[in-house]
């Protein structure tokens, strides 16, 4: 293979490795573009490999990243999709080392998981979106996130492609044989997984989708009528409760930015969600952007409001997308591009975990894209939450694929998890999603609607929560050591090499050839 075609195939890989995830849904070519990419750095020079790598990246971030440049044009699209595509570099050095190892699909797999542990963590907190695991909500081993959470999954899904290389490359008819199996099984054996069953009551709860005025960032210049909205939404649920139309529910969520007009300063805005409330009767999970006493930055909050007592606990964003509600490094950023100008107001973050009691009833609580972070939804849940709910607002992301991979991350958290999952989103998709990871109820996007729906309570713990970032730390460390193995192999085997041809040779006799 010529070194241009080479390049040309890793662009093409990491395209390819779009197709896992939503809207396509082909969840075993998360399996294949790993296998297919180990074998395509395979004993290619270290400096070669890295630019594969970063090939690979872009062609894969590009692609799943191009939501994120819809409104606020192409700069920052681009600066996100090629900066996260520099982590595959040492992704693709790591599975080019550890090749030189026996059983190496078991380290190529540690190498991968190790890059993601990486890659969700650095700089600001990370960012998760093109996880391996988060590609499996529709296959077989998604059960596997029960087990050893999403850094588990990852792990299966890349040992498996690493197995069925290891068959192409492999001459003895025996090993072939035991990968190919081995590949199967990792794909098979989950199905004996069974999803953790509810333990607890069940609770009804009403998810209200009370829409946007328009597509696009344009809604941003229409507060009062989002607003409005869901207002007018949880008024006609409860006309429908006193008609009987309706079950009268035990709580009502609200999505994320429902009221981007604080209620704690805006005397009509206080006035309709209060009424709203009082209307349908039960405790409401609202959201509201809350700004800080000297009112210079903000606060994504979810506020638990009561009929009777009005508003009471909060929860503040504990992750907030870096470059989207707050912009590291403003200074320079606006520099780059006039974009940052869209938020000049920095989202700061919360110190508490999510958690409301509502009567015996406890939520755990994560809003938007923490959905994608282990350590956040894990503490939702050890903290109590007897279902979780998620918070979104995907309006600004229009019609794009993002809502359809964000609900796919929210239906791996539940089978992690064992627990229901409701999705409460601005303009769709709003969702119920079972323990089992499967969506019992949706509403479409940019649509106003008001799902009800019967929530089984849990406070059992799977093991992937009881044990939380274990894995993902041992199968981190196993991929660096290997990788470093490796590299201290070479370097010894160098010195070595260099003290024999340093070693004086004995004098030739006159006449001995």
């Amino acid at each position: 293979m010529t070194h241009l075609w080479r390049h040309a195939g890793a662009v093409l890989l990491g395209v390819s490795l779009i197709a896992a995830f939503p809207p396509y849904d082909l969840w075993f070519v998360a399996i294949l573009v790993p296998g297919a990419f180990a074998l395509l750095v395979r004993d290619q020079p270290l400096k070669r490999v890295a630019v594969l790598g970063y090939l690979f990246g872009a062609g894969f971030f590009l692609p799943l990243l191009d939501w994120t440049g819809m409104e606020v044009g192409p700069i920052p699209w681009l600066i996100l999709a090629l900066f996260e595509a520099a982590f595959f570099i040492p992704l693709a050095l790591g599975l080019t080392l550890v090749q030189r190892l026996p059983a190496w699909p078991l380290w190529t797999a540690a190498v991968w998981i190790a890059d993601e542990a990486i890659r969700g963590r650095l700089p600001y907190g990370g960012f998760t979106w093109g996880k391996l695991a988060f590609s499996q909500a529709d296959s077989p081993m998604l059960a596997l996130a029960s087990w050893g959470g999403s850094p588990g999954l990852s792990f299966a899904v890349a040992l498996a492609g690493g197995l069925l290389a290891w068959v192409v490359v492999e001459r003895r008819i025996w090993l072939r044989a035991a990968a190919a199996a081995g590949a199967v099984a990792i794909v098979v054996a989950p199905l004996l997984i069974q999803p953790m069953t509810p333990d607890g009551d069940t609770v009804t709860v009403a998810i209200v989708q009370g829409n946007v005025p328009a597509e696009g960032l344009a809604y941003n210049d229409e507060k009062r009528a989002i607003t409005r909205n869901h207002v007018e939404a949880t008024e006609q649920l409860a006309d429908d409760i006193d008609a009987g139309r309706a079950e009268r529910p035990d709580i009502v969520l609200w999505p994320e930015n429902s009221s981007d007009i604080s209620p704690f300063h805006d005397a009509d805005t206080y006035r309709a969600i209060d009424g709203a409330v009082r209307a349908v009767g039960v405790p409401t999970l609202i959201s509201a952007i809350v700004p800080t006493d000297d009112g210079r930055n903000v606060r994504n909050t979810s506020i638990l409001w009561d009929p009777e007592t009005g508003p009471g606990d909060t929860y503040v964003k504990r992750h907030p997308m870096p470059f989207g509600e707050y912009i590291p490094m403003r200074s320079i950023a606006e520099r780059i591009t006039d974009a940052v100008n869209q938020q000049p107001r920095d989202h700061l973050p919360g110190d508490t975990v999510g958690i409301f009691q509502v009567g015996d009833t406890t939520i755990g609580n994560v809003i938007c894209f923490e959905v994608a972070f282990d350590g956040i939804v894990r503490d939702a849940v050890i903290d109590g939450g007897q279902f979780l709910s998620v918070q979104t607002n995907n309006a600004t992301f229009g019609r794009t694929e993002m809502t359809e991979q964000q609900l796919a991350q929210s239906r791996v958290r539940a089978f992690e998890h064992g627990r229901t999952v409701l999705v409460s989103a601005l303009a769709g998709v709003s969702a119920v999603v079972a323990p089992d990871g499967s969506v019992l109820d949706r509403a479409e996007l940019f649509t106003q609607d008001v799902i009800v729906a019967d929530v089984p309570l849990s406070d059992g713990l799977t093991l992937a929560t009881r044990i939380g970032a274990w894995p993902e730390w041992i199968i981190t460390a196993l991929g660096v050591g290997a990788a470093g193995l490796v590299i201290v192999n070479a370097r010894r085997a160098r010195r070595a090499g260099a003290s024999v041809a340093d070693e004086p040779r004995p004098p030739v006799e006159a006449g001995v050839p």
